[in-house]
């Protein structure tokens, strides 16, 4: 392809411009900027020098669009900053800001309407959605920075990447904050959402009606949510970390309708409920941790044939409340069961695994389970009381969910960290992250403590 170099014509184009400031290049409307690209041949390599260009911009054909020293694309304050219709565009390191403000036309920093285009370490910043792929097939959105209108109530604003009615896209190392919903994909087939961060928002995560797709390495904190998974089939989710999402009717995870998923190696702590399943059936849950929530799991009868195995449940206040009768969940396979650290049971034959069921409910969980309001009494001394009275006189007859063959000890938990080989495996190219933080022992939870007492002081704005 043939490069072209920006700075003679917008040398050119600024001599003519009445608006001009040291250190500033400013433009009104679709400005000089519009007019290099559209004089650009297609396929070209077009460099922007360090600036501020204000002014929406259209890409209608194939370009590749550099920026050098991090150039500002300043929208009009009216729709979305950048919209790129054609295909196989590429468009690298931009601050881009000031998109519109209307939800119902779904303003956003970049719009994307074509397919097999690159959005590269560009930062997003003071928009509404960040981006935007509406029926776009097999894009890659990696390095980018997007931060939401924090100034706006979490229902106002929009999701920092959204993805409607596409298919085969990837989302890799991106940084997420202060929107509505941090990743939302509808009706969006065979995604790909690898080593994303996501925090200080409402759902970090939203699948609706999104089928075939898988999100790996991938860091939800301080959310209202981790992740809503809802309508969806076929999901696979691997070395993620739910961790520290709590607020009102707040959760590690929600499985709404959801059919055929894996949910293996993924780190589920210090959350008001770890997981909670509605009407979700033919799922395999293995190789987690699921530790220091309130519920552990809550479960509604609904959610039938699912199966818990090899699993770490560890220090949760409560470790499962079914809302109705039995779940018909199976809590081990093959002979091997779950970690529970609650288990007072014995293994006389030590083969590692219990010789007495572990009850994973009891009578505190179930009256939980009938009667929501009882929660209220979660941390008081009348529920340990209840609980040991049951132990002691058990006659209270309840639909107990049993694992037979529960471990003596703990499953080891599979690395966290997002890694060459781990790109390679799923078909990416490219620079390896840095360290993860979250391949730290999940012991250091223990500071949930002090981040719920944070958390609550912030919670308020959350939800006027």
């Amino acid at each position: 392809m043939r490069r072209t170099s920006a700075y003679g014509l917008l040398l050119l184009l600024l001599a003519c411009s009445p608006a001009i400031s040291k250190g500033q290049h400013s433009f009104s409307g679709l400005g000089a900027l519009q007019v290099l690209l559209d004089s650009a041949k297609r396929g070209e390599v077009v460099t922007i020098p360090p600036g501020i260009y204000t002014g929406n911009l259209l890409i209608s054909k194939t370009l590749i669009l550099r920026g050098i020293g991090t150039p500002t694309i300043r929208g009009d304050g009216r729709g979305s900053c950048i919209t790129i219709v054609a295909d196989s565009c590429v468009l690298d390191g931009f601050i881009i800001e000031n998109s519109g403000r209307m939800l119902v036309n779904e303003d956003a920093g970049i719009l994307v309407k074509s397919s097999h285009n690159s959005i590269l370490n560009n930062v997003l910043r003071d928009v509404l959605f960040g981006i935007y792929l509406y029926s776009a097939d097999f894009n890659m959105i990696a390095h980018n920075r997007v931060v939401g209108r924090h100034e706006l109530q979490v229902g106002e604003r929009g999701s920092g990447i959204h993805i409607w009615n596409s298919r085969y896209n990837s989302l890799v190392k991106n940084r997420i904050l202060q929107a509505r919903d941090g990743i939302y994909i509808q009706n969006a087939n065979h995604t790909l959402i690898i080593g994303n961060e996501v925090s200080d928002l409402r759902y970090g995560l939203h699948y609706m009606y999104a089928d075939s797709n898988q999100f790996l390495y991938n860091k939800f904190y301080d959310n209202v949510a981790g992740a809503a998974i809802m309508y969806s089939t076929g999901i696979l989710m691997r070395h993620n970390a739910f961790i520290h999402n709590r607020g009102f009717a707040s959760y590690g995870i929600l499985f709404q309708d959801c059919h055929g998923m894996l949910a293996d190696s993924n780190a589920i702590s210090d959350n008001v409920t770890g997981l909670f399943f509605e009407a979700s059936t033919d799922n395999i849950f293995r190789h987690n941790i699921v530790a220091r929530n309130d519920v552990a799991l809550q479960m509604f009868q609904n959610s039938v044939n699912n199966t818990f195995t090899e699993n770490n449940f560890i220090d949760n206040l409560s470790p499962v409340t079914i809302v109705g009768k039995r779940t018909g969940s199976q809590w081990n396979r093959d002979g091997v069961g779950n970690y529970w650290s609650n288990y007072d049971g014995y293994d006389l034959d030590g083969d590692g695994i219990g010789d007495v069921p572990m009850k994973i409910q009891n009578v505190f969980s179930y009256l939980e389970g009938s009667y929501p309001s009882v929660r209220l009494y979660l941390y008081s001394p009348s529920s340990q009381a209840l609980a040991f009275a049951a132990k002691a006189f058990p006659i209270v007859s309840i639909n107990q969910e049993l694992d037979s063959h529960p471990l003596i000890k703990p499953v080891p938990l599979r690395s966290l960290e997002f890694n060459a080989s781990d790109m390679v495996a799923a078909g990416i190219s490219g620079p390896t992250p840095n360290g993860a933080w979250w391949g730290v022992p999940i012991g250091g939870l223990c500071v949930g403590g002090f981040l719920f007492t944070w958390l609550s002081k912030r919670g308020p704005r959350w939800f006027k």
